[in-house]
């Protein structure tokens, strides 16, 4: 396996799909600097590595256009891009046409990458860094079978919820 240089290894990736990463970040890389953040390039990167390390990898069926059409409009999905209130926004059909592909590609192949993650909207770990603190999924646990909000609890509650990694930092 390879690093592609994350200190916390969550760009890793098989030597056998370096070459297929690559292609895939080539896209993401310049559309992410361009129209969206460095936040979403970093999330599109780490994304497409962890597909890269599923067994089978489902990237290497495919062209790499499509799935990074697709890795974009599933981060975007989660982190509510396509929210007209939120910053950065773009339409799911121009993210898409900026790919090359119809809207309808994109929601397909965003949908496909979030099913196999399991996962969807507001999912703390794919939520932009900067959007952590403010996403109340990332706070919710569960505490003697009650769900509460870990910013609200009592501290010992937090400093246990945060080593056992249910919340991404003590608030």
């Amino acid at each position: 396996m390879t690093n592609d240089g994350a200190g916390d290894g969550s760009e890793r990736v098989p030597t056998a799909l370096q070459g297929r990463y690559d292609e895939i970040v080539a896209f993401t890389d310049p559309f992410c600097r361009q129209h969206l953040t460095a936040e979403y390039g970093s999330l599109c990167r780490r994304l497409t590595a962890k597909l890269c390390r599923k067994r089978p990898s489902p990237l290497v069926t495919g062209k790499p256009k499509t799935w990074a059409c697709g890795i974009v409009y599933a981060m975007g999905r989660v982190n509510f891009l396509f929210d007209s209130s939120q910053t950065p926004y773009m339409r799911a059909d121009e993210l898409c046409s900026h790919f090359g592909l119809s809207a309808s590609t994109g929601s397909a192949k965003s949908t496909a990458i979030l099913n196999l993650l399991n996962s969807g909207q507001a999912d703390p770990q794919w939520t932009l860094p900067s959007r952590l603190a403010g996403n109340p999924v990332a706070w919710l646990i569960k505490v003697n079978g009650f769900i509460v909000d870990a910013r609200h609890a009592p501290r010992a509650v937090q400093e246990e919820a945060f080593q056992r990694g249910l919340i991404p930092y003590l608030p």
